[in-house]
């Protein structure tokens, strides 16, 4: 069959562009192996973040005598979590299905390979489309540790399945998959270690912000081992090497959250001449137009942002552009956060990233102890908000927080990034009172 727009993944880059396309009057075909959602909605963002909230609630009711809640004999009931992201998974996919017949988009299960002249061969059958979407995603990159097979040694998909708490959890990377999972288990009582090869955890975060975020992790109970490379995993051990020598920790339960890695394999992309970068994403400019016409990218594997949301704004980015409609992405103002306990939430530049571009900044920073509302609801957390201007025309660069609500606050800096405000005109913004969201425009009283 001949489609005007074929769309090869149904994540959130894949399903967005999809049912954008459809309203836009395109005969769309969306192709899928797995399931409706792809990783973020069955195997990261919804499933992880959901049992995060399960972990956050169970913390809140064990400590809620600060608010005048007595609960006694409270406990975290894993197998009931679990379930509740299962009907959480199942009630997405049906809406994204439900979305795709309102929009008439023909959705066919299978493994797609692209063949030269754009014929799609999808399990022995074969479609053709004017231009073509990959949005394939990203797999969890495992490193090559002896021992990283063992039935114990999970990724970041197989932790999700794991109905039961382990007494020790070694989590192998200090990036943003391997906090939030420690931030989870920790907060149900569980034994946590984690090991970063890095100096610092969450590396490309603010500076300040990565250590806020490690001391708010370690006062929940997580173990933080820096500068330790992980050489082997044994049926109950793990041995790395730090600066004090080698060194093993037990362990019944060891997640591997080095990173992910593009998924371009067995979609013949090879045999069309697909410019592949030494990533292994697929190169694409600020459109998300590839080297072949008429053959885009969106997501993960292109290998930039690695976020869902930025999957889905390079998704409208392509679909706007075939129809007619100029657009391109600006990462700049591409808010990123950290579901743990503390939250983190960024958009923007860093101050040591501003000033590599040669860009004289003021910096602001307040903690977020003086927002009434925050310590209401917060009395154990600490955190802040800092804010980056550029120095001469006082716009804004770039905002970073720490603390509880900070991923609900961060679509106001971005859209104040997107306008590019400058201090005067978002102080001339009112914010209802009180709210944690208050925090920032009280932050530029700090500016110096």
């Amino acid at each position: 069959m001949k489609y005007d727009f074929a769309v090869i993944g149904a994540g959130p880059a894949g399903y967005i562009a999809a049912k954008k396309a459809a309203s836009a009057g395109k005969k769309v075909l969306l192709v899928e192996k797995k399931k409706l959602g792809g990783v973020c909605l069955n195997e990261g963002c919804v499933p992880s973040k959901t049992l995060l909230q399960a972990a956050k609630t169970y913390r809140h009711a064990k400590h809620g005598s600060i608010f005048g809640v007595e609960v006694e004999g409270v406990r975290f009931d894993f197998p009931k979590a679990h379930q509740h992201k299962n009907n959480v998974m199942n009630k997405m996919r049906d809406g994204i299905a439900g979305l795709m017949k309102k929009y008439k988009v023909d959705i066919v299960e299978g493994e797609a390979k692209l063949l030269p002249n754009f014929p799609i061969e999808i399990e022995g059958e074969t479609h053709e489309a004017t231009d073509i979407l990959l949005c394939t995603g990203s797999s969890p990159a495992i490193p090559p540790i002896p021992g990283v097979d063992l039935e114990h040694v999970v990724d970041s998909t197989g932790i999700l399945d794991r109905e039961t708490l382990p007494n020790h959890l070694v989590v192998v990377g200090g990036g943003v998959i391997g906090c939030e999972f420690a931030c989870m288990y920790a907060s149900v009582g569980v034994q946590v270690t984690v090991l970063e090869a890095m100096p610092e955890i969450c590396p490309n975060l603010d500076p300040e912000v990565s250590a806020s975020l490690r001391d708010g992790l370690t006062k929940k109970g997580v173990t933080f081992n820096l500068g330790a490379k992980v050489e082997s995993i044994s049926a109950d051990k793990v041995s790395y090497a730090d600066d004090s020598g080698s060194n093993e920790l037990e362990a019944d339960l060891v997640l591997v959250a080095t990173g992910r890695r593009p998924n371009t394999k067995n979609l013949g992309l090879e045999e069309l001449g697909l410019d592949i970068d030494d990533r292994g994403g697929v190169r694409v400019d600020n459109r998300g137009a590839t080297n072949i016409p008429g053959l885009w990218a969106a997501g993960d594997v292109t290998g930039q942002a690695w976020l869902a949301h930025a999957a889905s704004r390079m998704a409208e980015v392509v679909v706007n552009n075939i129809t007619g409609r100029k657009d391109h992405m600006r990462y700049d103002s591409m808010p990123a956060v950290v579901y743990t306990s503390p939250e983190v939430a960024v958009v923007g530049l860093t101050k040591e990233e501003a000033e590599a571009r040669g860009i004289k900044v003021k910096v602001g920073r307040i903690p977020m102890a003086i927002n009434a509302r925050y310590i209401a609801e917060n009395p154990d957390e600490t955190g802040f908000c800092k804010v980056i201007l550029e120095a001469d025309t006082r716009k804004l660069l770039g905002v970073h927080m720490v603390g509880g609500a900070c991923s609900e606050m961060i679509f106001g800096a971005t859209a104040m990034l997107e306008t590019e405000l400058r201090e005067e005109e978002i102080e001339e913004i009112v914010f209802p009172h009180p709210t944690t969201s208050e925090i920032i425009k009280d932050v530029f009283m700090a500016v110096r």
